[in-house]
């Protein structure tokens, strides 16, 4: 049902705007608003009222009528005024009620629709009958935006968005938890990694709010939302353990992550367990790791990775060797490099799900 303090605001800017007097009961007439403050309305008359066939009638000097939700009876307005339209202005405003009733209905059914469409509630058949309901296209280009957001207690962050990406654009803004919020977009020939750092920006500078931002791979029919939906979370989940700098998180750039992502956590442990023998990962000093992480940037360059990081060409080479002794890989071999970068990687994806079972 449609909050009280919305049909409030409406009925209050109606009596200003008109200049009569109404009051609003709920279907057991209960006051939802009353600007009829020196003629009460009788409770019996109301409950008569709305056991009766009448959709309008004038009681006591005064117009009573009902605003219907589809076919049950929503609410009863009453309208008095000294004027000759106060029939007019009741009927006006019963129609800006049913309104509301229609267009909170419209939105409410479409946020309930894609939040089963996300996650796989929904039979083929089902989709495309809904969807034809609710006006929604079948066949259109769309991506699902995922916007994780930190300490957004007053929904500041869902509000802004709605703003930016308005639903009459083909936009729907949805949540599954408190701190994800959904988009799903009708896309054309779109920069999405321009759309998402948009969204980061504004989020930012609007409301200081610190927002990470995934995406999947386009999908073209409804059906393939939930998949979108599933990439752009692993996108941010994968994110989160191997590209925790990174506030922009596509799926097809998470590369040799997303591999690593989808093993069992035994197999991760077997294969550090190979390569790093009875030393631990931990025992390898954040020297050396900055040293070879710069080392790869550069694409296994020594004299250029020397040069970044001010030292001489040897102190490098003897970081290097220090690690071969330790865990037996030169990192000027290409294979040696390669099994030492997947193996750091997996360090961290088991560390972050150890850290997510003690949470």
């Amino acid at each position: 049902m449609i909050s009280n303090t919305i049909i409030q605001k409406t009925m209050e800017e109606m009596a200003m705007v008109t200049g009569a007097d109404y009051a609003l009961f709920d279907d057991s007439a209960k006051a939802v608003m009353n600007t009829l403050k020196a003629k009460p309305v009788d409770a019996q008359k109301l409950k008569d009222f709305i056991d009766s066939g009448d959709d309008n009638k004038e009681i006591d000097g005064s117009w009573f009528f009902k605003v219907m939700d589809e076919d049950e009876c929503a609410y009863i307005l009453v309208a008095d005024s000294e004027k000759s339209d106060t029939f007019t202005m009741g009927k006006v405003a019963v129609c800006q009620l049913q309104n509301l009733i229609i267009a909170y209905k419209d939105r409410t059914d479409r946020n309930n629709f894609f939040q089963n469409l996300i996650m796989d509630n929904l039979l083929l058949v089902d989709i495309h009958n809904r969807a034809q309901k609710l006006h929604i296209e079948n066949e259109k280009k769309r991506m699902v935006f995922l916007v994780e957001v930190e300490n957004d207690r007053d929904n500041i962050a869902t509000r802004l968005m709605r703003s930016l990406f308005v639903e009459q654009g083909g936009n729907y803004i949805t949540s599954v938890d408190d701190k994800t919020i959904i988009l799903i977009k009708d896309i054309e020939d779109e920069d999405y990694d321009e759309i998402a750092r948009t969204i980061v920006d504004m989020l930012g500078s609007e409301a200081m709010l610190r927002v990470r931002v995934s995406y999947g791979l386009s999908v073209s029919e409804l059906k393939n939302i939930s998949k979108c939906y599933k990439e752009a979370k692993m996108a941010l989940e994968v994110g989160s353990i191997f590209h925790s700098e990174k506030n922009v998180l596509s799926y097809e750039t998470l590369g040799i992550g997303r591999l690593i992502y989808q093993l069992p956590v035994n197999l991760c442990k077997i294969f550090v367990k190979e390569v790093f023998g009875d030393t631990r990962p931990e025992e390898i000093d954040e020297e050396t790791l900055t040293t070879i992480h710069k080392f790869f940037e550069n694409n296994l360059n020594v004299s250029e990775t020397a040069r970044q990081l001010y030292i001489h060409r040897n102190t490098l080479v003897y970081r290097m060797e220090k690690l071969q002794k330790l865990i037996g890989l030169d990192m000027r071999i290409f294979d040696d490099a390669v099994t030492f970068k997947i193996v750091m990687m997996v360090v961290d994806y088991v560390n972050y799900l150890e850290k997510m079972d003690n949470m």
